[in-house]
């Protein structure tokens, strides 16, 4: 068992970053334009050298405008940031933006003030795409992720192995043990002598996640592979695994269907046996 395992670390590949993976545009484009009429108003703060009466002027005209002043720190709204204001109190940053005394107060606390005096930014739409692009970094995960249902599901559509996608398992009531540990499956193939229930993820790099992932599913197998007519399978890969390699290993002794890209093959050969479903 141990040389197989050794074999599928081995077949791990380096990486399912498609161009793609690296900046969803089309999002970052999207966020933008829902507050470039807001960035425009404020551009007029630019090469200010009396902010407090600019901002004033501008509050006057519209007093929403001031609403994105977080994004121009790199802070989206919906994380609700708090931080220690001037009195040593918890202060959200919601709390600045409503009077034109904390918006200055804000502007010049953050650094904005000089920036603003300065011309370091010349056009707010412009900045905050390029700060749009820095967060988008941290999607990458979450895309990395979704590469790899795209290239299951590639992998199943190229060998005709009819799957569905994203399937509740509400759907299947027979199966009681579950209880909460699991919603949703990514695919579900059916065949004449079984259900599979599948998880796919990929991971490029380390962390607790894919301890925690390990774990979950090989706690979930057993309860899953106990009922005669269901089988639980997990597709994974990504060199991320070598940082987590123990916890992988235990689930690789615990679960039987467990694949990566190069072994799927293996997955497809045996459901093409049993009769491949359609559903």
């Amino acid at each position: 068992m141990y040389k197989q395992f050794d074999e599928f670390l081995n077949e791990l590949s380096e990486t399912n970053a498609t161009l793609d993976y690296f900046t969803d545009f089309g999002k970052i484009i999207k966020n933008v334009n829902k507050i470039s009429l807001k960035l425009n108003q404020l551009n007029y703060l630019i090469g200010k050298d009396d902010l407090k009466t600019a901002i004033s002027d501008v509050f006057n005209e519209n007093p929403k405008a001031f609403e994105v002043l977080d994004i121009l720190i790199a802070v989206r709204s919906k994380d609700n940031k708090k931080t220690i204001d001037s009195n040593g109190n918890i202060a959200s940053f919601d709390s600045y933006f409503n009077d034109p005394n904390k918006i200055f107060e804000f502007i010049e606390e953050t650094g904005l003030g000089g920036v603003f005096r300065n011309k370091n930014i010349t056009n707010l739409v412009d900045y905050v795409f390029g700060v749009e692009v820095g967060l988008d970094t941290n999607a990458r995960k979450n895309r990395g992720g979704t590469n790899m249902e795209k290239a299951v599901s590639r992998i199943f559509q190229k060998h005709s192995i009819f799957h569905k996608k994203e399937v509740y398992l509400t759907d299947y009531p027979e199966i009681l043990s579950l209880g909460d540990d699991l919603k949703r499956v990514d695919f579900v193939v059916k065949t004449s002598k079984k259900l599979y229930l599948i998880e796919v993820n990929y991971y490029n790099s380390g962390g607790s996640k894919l301890n925690e992932t390990a774990r979950s599913y090989s706690d979930l197998a057993p309860k899953i592979n106990q009922y005669n007519n269901f089988e639980f399978v997990w597709i994974t890969d990504g060199q991320g695994w070598f940082k987590a390699k123990s916890k992988l290993q235990e689930a690789y002794n615990i679960i039987p269907s467990l694949y990566n890209l190069t072994s799927l093959v293996d997955f497809i050969k045996k459901v093409k046996e049993e009769n491949v479903e359609i559903f």
